[in-house]
C-alpha cells in the first residue's frame, strides 16, 4: 500500500538523489520525532542533514511533502512485510519472520516509528490519502490468511484483527517507547542483542497464544 508524496512531482530518478533523500529522510525523521510537524522547520532539517536548504526544496518543495514522505516510508516498509502473506504459508514460520522483520525496523528507524505515533495520537490527519477503503480492503486480506489458517486447523481459533493489532503494538513499543524501557532496565540504549532476546520472548509468547510451537 502506498499513497502519493507531492513533492515527488517527475523529478527524475538517480544514485546521487536517492542518496540525498536518504539523508534528507533520515534528518527529517530525527527532528519531527523530537520537535513534532510544527515544531521542525525546513532549516533544521538542512542542517542536520548537512546539505544546503535549497536542496531540502529541489527534493521536497515543502515540509509537509517531506513529514508525508517520512510517514509513507515507514509504513511501506511495516506493509512490505506483509504483502506476500498466504493461506498456504505455515503460520509459526510467518509469524516469526514478521516479527523478527518490525523488530527490525524498530531498531534500525526509531524515529520513523515515533514520527507514526504521533501522527496517530493527534488524529491522523496527514494520513487520511492512506487509510481508505484500499487500504482496508488490504487489511482484510491480511486478517482472512489468519482466518484460513484457523479454518485450516493450523492455529487456534483467535480474532484475526486482533492479533495484527497486537504483533502492531508489540513490536513498534520498542521503538515507541524505548526511553521507557531503557529507564526501567537500567539501561542506557537498547543493544542489538536487547532486540534479539525480545524478538525471541515475543515470538515464544505470541505463537504459544495461537497454539502455535516457535521454530526458534
Amino acid at each position: 500500500m502506498t499513497f502519493e508524496i507531492p513533492a515527488h512531482d517527475g523529478k527524475p530518478a538517480g544514485r546521487i538523489r536517492q542518496q540525498n533523500e536518504e539523508i534528507i529522510l533520515k534528518a527529517a525523521e530525527d527532528e519531527f520525532a523530537r520537535h513534532g510537524f510544527k515544531g521542525t522547520s525546513m532549516n533544521a532539517i538542512a542542517l542536520k542533514a548537512g546539505l544546503p536548504k535549497a536542496n531540502l526544496h529541489y527534493y521536497f518543495t515543502n515540509k509537509l511533502g517531506l513529514y508525508i514522505a517520512v510517514l509513507s516510508n515507514i509504513i511501506e516498509l511495516w506493509d512490505s512485510t506483509f504483502n506476500s502473506l498466504s493461506a498456504e504459508d505455515d503460520p509459526a514460520q510467518a509469524l516469526s519472520s514478521y516479527i523478527r522483520a518490525k523488530m527490525e525496523f524498530s531498531r534500525r528507524q526509531p524515529e520513523a516509528s515515533r514520527v507514526f505515533a504521533m501522527e496517530i495520537i493527534s488524529g491522523g490527519a496527514c494520513l487520511t490519502e492512506y487509510f481508505t477503503q484500499d487500504y482496508r480492503t488490504w487489511f482484510q486480506g491480511r486478517a482472512a490468511v489468519f482466518q484460513a489458517w484457523i479454518d485450516a486447523g493450523k492455529m487456534d481459533p483467535v480474532d484475526p484483527v486482533h492479533l495484527i493489532f497486537l504483533l502492531w503494538g508489540s513490536t513498534q513499543h520498542y521503538a515507541d517507547f524505548a526511553t521507557q524501557i531503557c529507564r526501567v532496565s537500567g539501561r542506557t540504549r537498547l543493544t542489538r542483542q536487547d532486540m534479539q532476546d525480545a524478538s525471541d520472548n515475543l515470538i515464544r509468547i505470541i505463537l504459544k497464544g495461537c497454539g502455535l510451537t516457535p521454530t526458534v
